[in-house]
């Protein structure tokens, strides 16, 4: 048994419904109010937690007109400069305090993805209730031991980890004082084809680590989320934003209010789907039985009436003897005359 974790009010296990992650990344678009938009949306679509990214444009690369400096392939940022990206995309450090207080404020948890110490200095000082490790820093030992010294709750996504990365990841944090710390299965693509997310594994890093585990989302819509909901996921997380329409660095595979509110609630119906190993609902179930199928005497037959396999038939409602009696009913006297329609009971019928 992986014991639970605490953020806020939240208890993070098996037996609590998915803990939601409401990714903002860059989807404030560069405005402080739409960055408090964002928050109060995914508070109010229910929501655990929203995640901010703290770093500069100067903490992730360096600012040089060089080709191995420019994004591409077939994602969102295709031919983009990566320092004027991430100048663009970064949440401005004076915001934090702010938007911290007005998540405690609205009752919603505000942590970040630091990406460097300076970040996680900042994040320190804002009493930060938790920590996430991007799946691009996985393979950052220093930044992974800087978070788990804290005594921070520490979550790990692994997009793009080999196994034996992932393995490394968890030993650095655990060396480092990490006593807390969750798995989030990702594919590290933008967005994520469904058949790529092989939602199987996050079962095998719960088994092989001993963890709780989750998912860190970037297929469109949530029927991924839902299904790994199904399966334990005990956290899910996912962009958003209010609009797509409003463009954005991260806006075209990140949820809107309303998909959100959908996440959430179908993602806590499917983790309460999974119950207990249970045959029978006997309170939900009883008054359906009578509907079941039951032998019934389908003619008029008198009484010492030699019951052949044309006088009995299997029907619905319930109110006569189960099918599985037929071959036994058969061959057998009748004690009385029976009208068409009355169900097949012992009590009709003389000994064989």
């Amino acid at each position: 048994m992986i014991n639970d974790i605490k953020i806020g009010s939240r208890l993070i296990g098996a037996s609590h419904p998915p803990f939601i992650i409401a990714e903002m990344s860059a989807n404030h678009n560069g405005s402080f109010e739409r960055a408090l938009k964002i928050i109060k949306a995914a508070k109010e679509s229910g929501a655990d937690a929203v995640k901010l990214q703290t770093y500069t444009a100067d903490s992730m690369t360096l600012n040089i007109d060089h080709p191995r400096f420019m994004i591409k392939g077939k994602n969102p940022w295709d031919g983009e400069h990566l320092y004027e990206l991430y100048k663009k995309a970064s949440t401005p450090w004076e915001w934090h305090p702010e938007l911290f207080e007005y998540g405690k404020e609205i009752g919603i948890t505000i942590f970040s993805s630091p990406f460097d110490a300076d970040a996680v200095n900042l994040l320190e000082k804002l009493n930060t209730p938790i920590y996430k490790i991007a799946s691009f820093e996985l393979v950052d030992h220093d930044l992974i031991r800087l978070c788990a010294g804290t005594g921070k709750p520490l979550i790990m996504s692994t997009g793009m980890a080999s196994l034996e990365e992932i393995s490394e990841a968890v030993e650095v944090a655990k060396k480092a004082g990490s006593k807390e710390l969750v798995l989030l299965k990702c594919t590290s693509a933008y967005p994520a084809p469904v058949k790529s997310i092989n939602l199987s594994t996050i079962r095998d890093l719960e088994k092989r680590f001993k963890l709780h585990t989750g998912l860190s989302d970037h297929t469109m819509g949530v029927g991924v989320a839902i299904a790994a909901a199904a399966i334990g996921a005990s956290i899910i997380e996912k962009h958003f934003t209010l609009a797509r329409s409003d463009g954005g660095v991260d806006s075209t595979f990140s949820l809107e209010p309303h998909e959100l509110r959908q996440l959430v609630d179908e993602t806590r119906n499917a983790h309460d789907a999974i119950g207990k190993i249970s045959y029978l609902q006997e309170n939900l179930e009883s008054s359906f039985k009578k509907y079941r199928r039951s032998l019934f005497f389908i003619h008029d037959l008198p009484k010492g009436k030699i019951i052949n396999e044309d006088d009995i038939k299997a029907l619905r409602p319930g109110d006569g003897l189960p099918p599985k009696y037929k071959n036994s009913i058969i061959g057998r006297e009748l004690k009385k005359t029976v009208s068409k329609g009355t169900p097949v009971d012992w009590s009709l019928l003389n000994s064989e």
